[in-house]
Formats: structure tokens, sequence, C-alpha cells
């Protein structure tokens, strides 16, 4: 195979071809470090920094919900909390799909500096747009959406040019637990800050923080390998090799919208995301609900058990990635395998743990139970979305929004099923509220094992130019 450090401009029209996770195992970046050392690989400084850029969206996602009961006492109003909340995602449904496109048209870094400026300074500003009305604060957060929806899109063609195959899994999920401590940050940093300053300080000091990360992004991330001046020449090597690419080939990407659009997998990702969204909102956002007006047992906000549940989420994502890894390397489960077994295993465990949690009628042995469940759908994300980049890695940004926008629609429509469904809390009505649940997590896990695919697609960015190249070597053989 031919090294990336021979390549010369001059033969950048071909493309290597790009390793599995066992091919690529074997490979070494020449770096020896302990592993407490984690800055001395690169990479494991792009992952840091994709950790605490999920952190700063959900600490600004989540600052209204921490503080819009103290904010609306001191303001004398009453507005609907689940109104200016909720209408953060009609945001996010509007740019996740452009999302990949502008990731690879003007570069992911960039993309991501712009859109956590946009979503920081959107939340110090929040407080001004209180004292102008709700219609102000539902603004704020529709533009707070639509700064995010791009974000994770984003990451993940960040990580198609970042992690080798036999890490890629890891490093994703590694993100995700950004996701889960960012929730439990708002949750510990923000009730403290409301009762002991003030509600207008969680968003100074949350839109600070994500005004800071961008200047720590924007000096030491980059969009690729071969444009970081910090990154050891092995393990730059390494990383290209491993993915296929060589110095040079990181700009513009034609996708392949119609096939995109018209994939089964890509469909049954899509399907899978929408599953596990309505699953976590009434495992995670809507049980609370019914514990304290069902069964009469009330959460504190910031409790033990409370927070249990995101606890065994972040365990969860930090044993999913590795093994769905190791499986690959080893050899023992294809990709298809691998992101199959992941995504139904985890909707089958869900399933069964949330209807037990549902049905016991005990509280702590709900919550104990429920907990598990959301312990398990941590596994699903190591199947259904990093598939994404099995399928076409130059193209993963743009399929994540397709399968992110599924999500948030679940994520919007979840919440007023389950209170039309609730209307007078009795336990027969949130029965039919699991049992949807339920009914949910089974129709992901049909489809998603019927129509998934690990393997790269054959109307992939890869896939065809693989294609033209052995054409184009055919017809030189034969001349």
């Amino acid at each position: 195979m031919t090294q990336t450090s021979t390549v010369t401009p001059e033969e950048n029209t071909t493309e290597l071809e790009a390793m599995d996770p066992a091919q690529s195992s074997k490979l070494s970046d020449g770096i020896e470090a302990p592993w407490w050392k984690l800055w001395a690989k690169r990479r494991n400084v792009v992952m840091l920094m994709a950790f605490f850029c999920m952190q700063v969206v959900h600490l600004t996602r989540l600052s209204l919900n921490v503080t819009v009961d103290a904010m609306k006492a001191d303001l004398g109003q009453s507005w609907d909390n689940e109104q200016l909340v909720s209408s953060l995602f009609y945001g996010l449904l509007v740019t996740q799909i452009p999302g990949g496109f502008l990731a690879s048209k003007f570069g992911c870094t960039n993309v991501i500096t712009v859109d956590i400026a946009g979503t920081s300074v959107l939340a110090i500003f929040t407080p001004l747009a209180a004292y102008g009305g709700a219609g102000w604060i539902i603004a704020v957060r529709v533009l707070q959406g639509m700064f995010q929806g791009v974000v994770f899109p984003c990451l993940l063609d960040l990580w198609a040019r970042w992690a080798p195959p036999s890490e890629r899994t890891n490093r994703v999920m590694v993100t995700f637990v950004g996701i889960v401590v960012g929730t439990l940050k708002a949750m510990f940093i923000g009730e403290p800050l409301v009762e002991f300053v003030s509600w207008e300080s969680v968003f100074y000091i949350f839109g600070g923080a994500g005004c800071l990360w961008c200047v720590a992004w924007i000096k030491m991330i980059r969009k690729s390998p071969d444009e970081d001046r910090s990154i050891t020449d092995g393990e730059k090597e390494f990383i290209m090799q491993t993915l296929g690419n060589v110095e040079g080939q990181s700009g513009d990407v034609k996708h392949p919208w119609k096939g995109v659009f018209t994939s089964t997998a890509v469909l049954a990702c899509a399907i899978a995301s929408f599953c596990q969204s309505w699953g976590l909102v009434n495992t995670l956002n809507m049980f609370p609900t019914f514990l304290k007006e069902t069964l009469h047992y009330d959460l504190s906000p910031t409790g033990f058990l409370t927070t249990l549940p995101y606890v065994s989420a972040i365990k969860g994502l930090t044993i999913a990635g590795p093994l769905a890894d190791r499986l690959q390397v080893k050899g023992l489960q294809t990709a298809t395998q691998v992101r199959r077994n992941f995504t139904c295993a985890s909707f089958i465990a869900q399933l069964i743990f949330m209807l037990a949690g549902a049905l016991v009628l005990n509280p702590t042995a709900a919550i104990i139970l429920m907990t598990i469940a959301v312990a398990m759908g941590s596994f699903a994300w190591a199947g259904y979305v990093v598939n994404l980049l099995d399928m076409s890695p130059k193209s993963a940004g743009v399929m994540m929004g397709v399968v992110g926008t599924f999500g948030t629609v679940a994520d919007i429509v979840s919440p007023v099923v389950t209170g039309s469904l609730t209307a007078n809390n009795t336990v027969e009505e949130w029965n039919a509220v699991f049992f949807v649940t339920a009914g949910f997590y089974l129709l992901g896990c049909v489809v998603y094992w019927f129509l998934a695919s690990g393997e790269l697609q054959p109307w992939s960015v890869e896939k065809r130019a693989r294609d033209q190249q052995n054409g184009l070597s055919a017809i030189m053989s034969s001349v």
C-alpha cells in the first residue's frame, strides 16, 4: 500500500483504499506514551475538545430548563414552560440536514466554531430577551436550535477525518458522554446558581463557557490531520493511511444526495433514531412526572436517584464504544453484525426494563429498572449512529443530519402524545404511554435488523471513486 508520506500533490488524483478495523489495528502511530498522557496523541486532543463541545451545547440548551420557574416568578409571568423550552427543537429541525453539507463546504471546524459561538452569545442575551417577553425568548431559542442543529453532523464529519477504523466507535461514544456530562453539569451548577446568585447568572456563565471553548477550539483543532501542525508525522501517516486518504484530499465533497435519501440502510438508521429518541424522552424526561403524579413520589431535581440514570448512561457509553471496536478488531463480528446486534439488543433490553419499571408500581424498583433501561440505551448509539461512518465516511455528516432530524421529530411529538394520553395521570393512562414506547422500540428493532448495513454503500463517494480507479486501471492494463 502506498505510504501517505510519499504522495506528492501531482499524485493526489488517486485515492488509497480505507482499511477495516482489523487491518488498521495492526499499524502503529509510533507514539510511545503512558495512558494518562492523553495529549501525546493529537486525536485524543480532538476527542477531548469534541467531548467538551457537547457539554457546551447542552449547558446552553438546558440553561432555560433550570431557570424558567425562577425567571417567571421574578418577572411575574405565567408563561407555558413547555412552549418556551421545546421551541429550541424547531430550530434543530431546520439545520441538521444542511449541517453535513456546510461541514464539507466550509470545513467542519469552522462551522462548529460559528455554531458554538452563536448559541453561546444567544445564551448570554437570553435574560435581556426575557425582559422583552415570551416571544423574544422563543425567537432566541429557535435561533439557538438552528445553531446547535449543525454541530453533531459536523462532529461526525470531523471523526470521518480523524478516527482510525479500529477506534471509530469509542471516539464517537466519548463525544456522546459529553452530552450526559453537560446535562448533569446543567443540573448541579444551574440549580445552585439560581438559588444563591440569580437566574440570569446561569445564562452568563454557561454562555461565557461556550465562548471560552471557542477560543481554545480555534487555536487547537484542525479539520483533518494533514492540516494540523502539531501532529507528529507518524500519527498523521497512521490516521490517513487507515482512512485511505492522502494529503490534499480534504476539500469539497460532492455528496450523493439521491443515494442518501433513497437508501434503505440510511432509512433504518433514521427510524432507529426516531424510536430511540421517543424512548429516551419517556424514560428520562417524562418518567419523573409518572413518579410524582401517579406514584406520588417526588424526586429532588439534583438528588441521587434523579441522576442515577445519567450516571448509568455514562457507564454504558464507556463500555459500548471499546466493546464494539474490539469485536471488529478481533474479527469476531463484521461491521454489519456489530451495528445490528448493538442497536437491536439495546432496543429489546430497553423495552423489557422500561415495561418492568412501569408495571412494578414501586418507586424505588421502578427507578432502578429505568436506570438499567437507560444504560442499555447507550449501546444503541454505538450501533445506528456510528453505522453512518461505515456506509460512507465522507457523507456521514449529511446522513447524520437526516438521522438526527428524525430524532428531533420524536423529541417534539413524544411529549405532546404523552401529555394527551395522561390527562388524568392514572396508572392505566401511563401504561398506555409505556406500551406505545415499547411498540416503537420493537418497530425500530425489526426495521433496523432487516435493513441495516455496515458495508460501504454502492452510492457512496468512496465506492464510486474506487470503482472509477479500478476502471482506469483496467483500461491502462489493456493498453
